[in-house]
């Protein structure tokens, strides 16, 4: 996907093409960074001049109030206005406005030292296509980072996305990084916010695109205001972007274990009340394993549901053994032992209203009719789970089937 279609931008041209291929475009988003900007730039166009390197620096400036273009504008600095605003935001415009086939991109707020880019640019020229920083193997100098962002918000965002993704990434949220621009924009990145770090790592790992890491300082923010980050918001983003782009973690396993656990519970305790160490466990808990019976299920439905989705819009990757059950489990299937499901749910159903009926319609002993009516009550539950789950799959699989027209043959 393009953004350069959906993310408006502007630019301000401060210098012609150069008259060589550009080979590193060096990216700063921008918002109100007057107090450090200029330093940052100055550093980049003298890294580019020491190195000898075909390329520029881009502001991608995100509607800075306190002059920040024109003080790009006065160091050298291409400057592109995106509109849209948010970290992510400006990052996606700035990469689709860049020159350059590779692009390095890092805050302007001079935590990061522009001058001393060479590692990345090697990685790049070996053919990597992510090269990502590591503030924990460079080093982290003091008062650059708050505690709470060293030692639990990094490393454990950080150890979800390796678990989740195995991604090579040891620090997944260093704003240093560089990239080939032709690659990244295959991605279809989208994130408008802070989220955009782990994004571009995990659809990188995701798409198996060549990763590597450059040790990289963290020095102290150069700026006498607060950053943009806000921890608890920022970070709690970043965790919901990492669950939600792994449903067979946050749906399937937990889905599976409540749903096993609910059975082995329910079938336990279906033919009378059991006693463990001078606890008995009756009909209550087997009314509670039969609800963790059915959210089980629903969760693993839902793992279903966003697997088909995710992989129709490239979130997840393609899954050939997922896609051959889901063609061998149709819909026809899941009516059928959804019909099952609820013709034995029915059945127990009437054996309860016969107990009942025998009682002339009067007191009945709980004990034995709960052992009819919860499972009947269950059984119908899941009938009807995977009979819409079957119907909503469905819809999902015709809503990705896209009809060859001659407007869109070969597109």
């Amino acid at each position: 996907m393009d953004w350069t279609d959906t993310l408006p931008l502007t630019e301000t041209r401060t210098e012609t093409a150069p008259a060589a291929p550009c080979e590193l475009t060096i990216l700063m988003p921008c918002l109100n960074e007057a107090e450090t900007l200029a330093r940052c730039i100055v550093k980049a166009h003298a890294y580019l001049a020491r190195s000898g390197i075909a390329g520029e620096v881009l502001i991608a400036d995100n509607g800075s109030t306190d002059g920040s273009q024109a003080i790009a504008v006065a160091h050298g600095a291409r400057v592109a206005a995106i509109p849209a605003r948010g970290y992510g935001a400006a990052l996606i415009g700035g990469i689709a406005a860049a020159r350059g086939r590779y692009v390095i991109m890092g805050d302007s707020d001079d935590s990061y030292d522009f001058s001393d880019l060479d590692g990345f640019v090697a990685r790049l020229r070996e053919g990597f296509q992510l090269v990502m920083g590591n503030r924990f193997l460079g080093g982290i100098r003091p008062g650059a980072m708050p505690k709470l962002h060293r030692y639990l918000g990094n490393p454990v965002l950080t150890s979800i996305g390796r678990l989740f993704y195995r991604s090579p990434s040891g620090d997944f949220h260093c704003g240093l990084r560089g990239f080939e621009r032709a690659a990244m924009l295959h991605l279809g990145l989208r994130a408008t916010g802070m989220e955009f770090a782990s994004e571009m790592v995990v659809k990188a790992t995701i798409h198996r695109l060549r990763i590597a890491e450059v040790p990289t300082t963290l020095s102290p923010d150069g700026r006498s205001r607060p950053p943009h980050l806000r921890s608890w918001r920022d970070g709690w983003r970043h965790l919901r972007f990492l669950l939600l782009f792994s449903p067979r973690n946050l749906f399937f396993y937990p889905g599976a274990l409540m749903a096993g656990l609910g059975l082995l519970a329910a079938v336990w305790l279906l033919p009378a009340p059991r006693s463990v160490g001078g606890v008995t466990f009756d009909i209550h808990t087997l009314l509670y394993a039969a609800v963790l019976l059915v959210v089980g299920v629903q969760s693993m439905l839902f793992w279903v549901f966003a697997k088909i989705y995710g992989m129709r819009e490239g979130i997840v990757p393609p899954d050939r053994r997922f896609v051959a059950l889901v063609a061998r489990v149709d819909l026809e299937k899941c009516l059928l032992a959804a019909g099952v499901l609820l013709l034995l749910g029915v059945a127990l159903g009437v054996l309860a209203l016969g107990s009942w009926q025998a009682e002339a319609f009067g007191g009945m002993d709980p004990d034995r009719t709960m052992r009819l009516v919860i499972p009947s009550a269950t059984l119908i539950l899941l009938g009807f789970q995977v009979a819409y789950g079957g119907f909503f799959a469905s819809v999902l699989e015709i809503r990705g089937t896209r009809i060859e027209t001659p407007d869109n043959r070969g597109a």
